[in-house]
C-alpha cells in the first residue's frame, strides 16, 4: 500500500492531496499544472513539502509530524525519467548494473537475466546509449530502475518524449511490470490512452486537489471528472475475445454484446480492455438499421453533463459497461434526451486505435 498526504505552496499554486493506492500502477492524471510532478518530486525527496506523509507498506519516507525526511538515496526508489537519462559512457549492461550496485545487500533483488528477457534487451547489452533508439533507451531505463531493488518505482511521463511508434513499443513493458513485478509504481501521465492501458488505480488531479480516485473504468468514465477536459474523455470497458474472422476483424463479447475490431493479436478466450473515446460515439433513440457501423450498444442514459460550450457529455449504461458520448447540445435537445431514456451507442469498428486495446500480452493490432 502506497500512502501519500501532502500540502505545499509554490507562489500562487497550492497543493493539498491525500490518497492511498493498492498494489499495481497508480497513475497521477490531470492537466499540466495540476500538481502531478510536484507530488512525484515530494515522494522522491527532491522537494520538501510544507507538511506531509509518504509511506510504502508502512515504511515512512516522509513524516513531517515526526521529523522523518529520508534523503533521496535512502528512499529505495527507482526513477524512470522522460528521456531515460542513461550514462552515455557506460554500456547497457553497465547501466543496468549501476542500479543494482546501490541496492542494499539484504534487499530482494530481481535477477538480471529475467529483467533482460522481460524487456527484450539482450542484444543491446554491449552497446552504448548513443547507438540506441528512444524506445530502447527507455527499456534500459526501466531495467535499471527495477534492478535497484526499489520499494517504489516512479515514472514521470516516461513516454512523453517518444513518437507514437515508440510509445506503442514501450507500453507493453509497463503492463508487464504491473502484472509480473510486485513493486508498486507511481506513474505520471496526461494521456487517456496510457491511463486506460496501464493503470490499476487512477488519481485524478485538478489545481492541486484530488478530484477522483479509483479504477480506470470508473475515473475515465465519469463525465463529472474529466481531468484533462472533454477532448480526452472516454470510457473503458472489459470484454472477451471470441474469434477471429477471415475478413480481418476480431469479434469480442462485451457483456453479451458482440463488438468487432481490427485484428487483435491474442488467442480466443483472452480478456481485452478497450477504451472508447467519447467523440467516436454517436447516439440513436431507436435501434439503428441500414448503417455501416457494426458496433451498437443498447443502454439507458444515466446522466447528461452540459458545460459552457455547445457540447453535452452523455453517460450511457450498457451491458458492456458505461459509455460516454460527446454530442452537441442542439442534438441532445432535438432528440429530447433525458436521464432514464433508452438509447443506442453507435461505434465505428475502426475507431479505437491500437493503443486503446489491451490484451494479456499488452499487444494488440
Amino acid at each position: 500500500m502506497l500512502r501519500v498526504a501532502l500540502t505545499h505552496r509554490i507562489g500562487d499554486f497550492s497543493l493539498d492531496v491525500a490518497f492511498d493506492a493498492p498494489p499495481g500502477v497508480t497513475v497521477l492524471f490531470g492537466r499540466s499544472g495540476s500538481g502531478k510532478t510536484t507530488i512525484v518530486n515530494a515522494v522522491a525527496g527532491l522537494l520538501r513539502p510544507g507538511s506531509g506523509l509518504v509511506s510504502v507498506d508502512g515504511w515512512h519516507l516522509l513524516d513531517t509530524g515526526k521529523g522523518v525526511n529520508l534523503p533521496p538515496h535512502r528512499r529505495r526508489l527507482g526513477y524512470i525519467f522522460q528521456e531515460g537519462r542513461l550514462f552515455p559512457h557506460l554500456t547497457v549492461r553497465q547501466n543496468l548494473s549501476y542500479g543494482a550496485w546501490f541496492a542494499p545487500k539484504s534487499a530482494h533483488r530481481e535477477d538480471m537475466g529475467r529483467v533482460v528477457d522481460m524487456l527484450g534487451i539482450g542484444r543491446l547489452l554491449h552497446r552504448r546509449p548513443a547507438g540506441l533508439s528512444g524506445g530502447e533507451r527507455q527499456r534500459v531505463a526501466i531495467g535499471r530502475a527495477l534492478l535497484a531493488a526499489p520499494r517504489l518505482i516512479l515514472a514521470d511521463e516516461p513516454l512523453s518524449a517518444l513518437d507514437e511508434a515508440r510509445k506503442a513499443e514501450i507500453l507493453p513493458y509497463f503492463e508487464r511490470l504491473r502484472d509480473e513485478v510486485k513493486v508498486p509504481i507511481l506513474y505520471v501521465s496526461h494521456s487517456p490512452a496510457e491511463v486506460a492501458r496501464v493503470a490499476t488505480t487512477v488519481v485524478a488531479l485538478d489545481a492541486g486537489r484530488v478530484t477522483g480516485i479509483g479504477p480506470a473504468s470508473d475515473v475515465l468514465g465519469d463525465p463529472a471528472l474529466m481531468p484533462i477536459g472533454v477532448r480526452g474523455a472516454g470510457a473503458v470497458i472489459g470484454a472477451r475475445l471470441v474469434r477471429h474472422h477471415p475478413d480481418g476483424l476480431s469479434e469480442l463479447d462485451a457483456g453479451g454484446i458482440p463488438l468487432f475490431l481490427p485484428h487483435i493479436s491474442a488467442a480466443p478466450g483472452s480478456p481485452v480492455r478497450l477504451r472508447i473515446a467519447a467523440h467516436d460515439v454517436i447516439l440513436s433513440r431507436a435501434a439503428p438499421v441500414g448503417l455501416s457501423a457494426l458496433n451498437i450498444l443498447p443502454g439507458s442514459i444515466e446522466s447528461l453533463h452540459q458545460g459552457d460550450g455547445p457540447g453535452v457529455m452523455v453517460r450511457l449504461i450498457t451491458p458492456a459497461g458505461a459509455v460516454l458520448a460527446r454530442i452537441t447540445r442542439r442534438s441532445a435537445d432535438m432528440m429530447g434526451l433525458a436521464p432514464g431514456m433508452r438509447a443506442h451507442a453507435v461505434i465505428k469498428s475502426v475507431a479505437p486505435a491500437p493503443e486503446d486495446v489491451t490484451t494479456p500480452t499488452g499487444i494488440a493490432g
